[in-house]
């Protein structure tokens, strides 16, 4: 029999196990080795708040590319919208904990199908410590000691706590009062009110925790340091579809050359009184294609130029979202720094945090409670703490792209390439790995297609590979 191993239990490794389910004609076994504190969502659809939406309408949201409107009519038949109008409910951004509750519904429905066809699921929820690989399977070390032996292995792990920023005191990161991952419900409980809350980074989880904190009871005052200040946008033109931009691009056009475009027809909606939007998703699905076209020296080049300007308009969050940060701010509440930090030292009463104030140009110094860190995931294997990516890193398995961004993957056929620039036949990933090869790769829509695309890879190397005994 068959052993297939994914690491990995939120969107991505659950749904590539769904889809192997389907697709599967011979009986196999399934392993899903779950390093997330819960199957089936991982962070993302896991979150401690119902304040917490998706950033996407739910008529986009299925998880399934060839029923599009999977989850729309799943949300119809919960008791909560039998009587909503379904289209005001398909372009609306509901809470992600009803996706995850979607998601948990897909595969105990898939876990049904997979007993009626001969299919073992075995589901482990440890850690993976190592892994090697040969010509004819992979070997997972666990947390507990247990060694696996598996034909195939589908990493599958998603995205990483964000990494410490650098300060002139790095020993604060050991504080209690410090906390690295955002997506933990500690991080915004227990909070003192005579002192604020200092968050560093400024993108969609800071919009996260501070309706977090806020729910937690918080009343005390929120500040937020990052390099480019407050640049979030509301969704503001949903279902306006813009098609001029995507007419005109080429194959063969530079960076140089695509900036110059986008420019032009950004300019050509506002004479109508509308914003940027439109053209950057008009530009989305051509996202993957355009980025690697691009050379190493444009792919550099739109890090440190373009990447925030990208984020910015890609990003974005649902207008009452965005008016509560926007009326915390009116209100006192929210204090957002463009800036860097230099030191934070902590003392019995209080944690001082250094800054340089971009817009005041002069060093600062605030005093907070707590620090929650919400820079954004880390990429860097290197810079990951006891991670079986970075043994992998280390041994050659597999290597990262001159960005550091993700792991070097063949993208037709999702075979991790090692270090001497060969594909292995049985060790594959997806998500949030191909950031590196493909730049957009975490939204539902791609990680959906990937899931499906690599079952049926996976469904055509069972046919080839030799039967192992069981």
């Amino acid at each position: 029999m068959k052993k297939i191993g994914i690491i990995g239990g939120g969107f991505t490794g659950t749904m590539t196990a769904v889809q192997l389910i389907d697709k599967s004609t011979d009986p196999c076994e399934i392993i899903l080795i779950n390093e997330r504190e819960s199957l089936n969502k991982g962070i993302a659809y896991n979150p401690y708040s119902d304040k917490h939406l998706l950033n996407v309408i739910a008529g986009k949201m299925s998880a399934f590319p060839d029923r599009i409107d999977h989850f729309l009519d799943w949300v119809m038949q919960k008791e909560n919208f039998q009587n909503k109008d379904k289209t005001l409910i398909s372009n609306s951004f509901l809470p992600r904990k009803i996706y995850g509750e979607y998601l948990g519904e897909i595969w105990q429905e898939a876990r049904k199908r997979a007993k009626s066809k001969q299919i073992q699921i075995t589901v482990i929820d440890i850690f993976v410590v190592d892994l090697d690989v040969s010509d004819s399977s992979v070997d997972l070390w666990l947390d507990n000691d247990l060694k696996l032996n598996i034909d195939y292995c589908v990493i599958a792990t998603g995205n990483h706590i964000p990494r410490n920023p650098k300060v002139k005191n790095m020993d604060f990161y050991n504080s209690p009062n410090y906390f690295q991952n955002p997506w933990k419900i500690e991080s915004v409980k227990g909070t003192k009110e005579n002192l604020p809350v200092l968050i560093v980074g400024n993108g969609l989880t800071m919009v996260d925790t501070v309706l977090g904190l806020l729910e937690q009871g918080f009343k005390g005052e929120i500040y937020s340091i990052s390099p480019n200040g407050l640049n979030i946008l509301p969704h503001r033109h949903n279902g306006l579809k813009y098609s001029k931009l995507v007419e005109e691009l080429r194959d063969d056009m530079s960076i140089y050359e695509l900036v110059k475009l986008i420019r032009k027809h950004i300019k050509t909606v506002r004479e109508y009184g509308v914003s940027a939007e439109p053209i950057i998703d008009s530009l989305r699905p051509q996202t993957q294609k355009i980025w690697k076209s691009f050379s190493d020296q444009e792919r550099e080049l739109f890090m440190s130029r373009l990447r925030h300007l990208w984020g910015v308009a890609r990003h974005r969050i649902p207008l009452h979202s965005h008016d509560k940060i926007q009326q915390l701010r009116i209100d006192g509440k929210l204090h957002i720094k463009s800036g860097r930090m230099i030191n934070i030292n902590e003392s019995n009463q209080s944690i001082t945090v250094q800054y340089f104030d971009k817009k005041e140009n002069e060093l600062k110094a605030i005093n907070v409670s707590r620090v929650i860190n919400c820079t954004g995931p880390e990429t860097d294997l290197m810079n990951l703490d006891k991670s079986f990516l970075k043994n992998c890193l280390l041994k050659g398995i597999l290597t990262q792209d001159k960005l550091k961004l993700g792991i070097k993957t063949d993208t037709e056929s999702f075979q991790i390439i090692n270090s001497d620039g060969n594909p292995h036949t049985n060790l594959y990933t997806i998500g949030s790995n191909l950031k590196g090869e493909l730049w957009e790769s975490t939204a539902v829509n791609e990680l959906r297609d990937q899931a499906e695309k690599l079952a049926e890879k996976l469904k055509a190397q069972q046919l080839i590979l030799p039967t192992r005994k069981s």
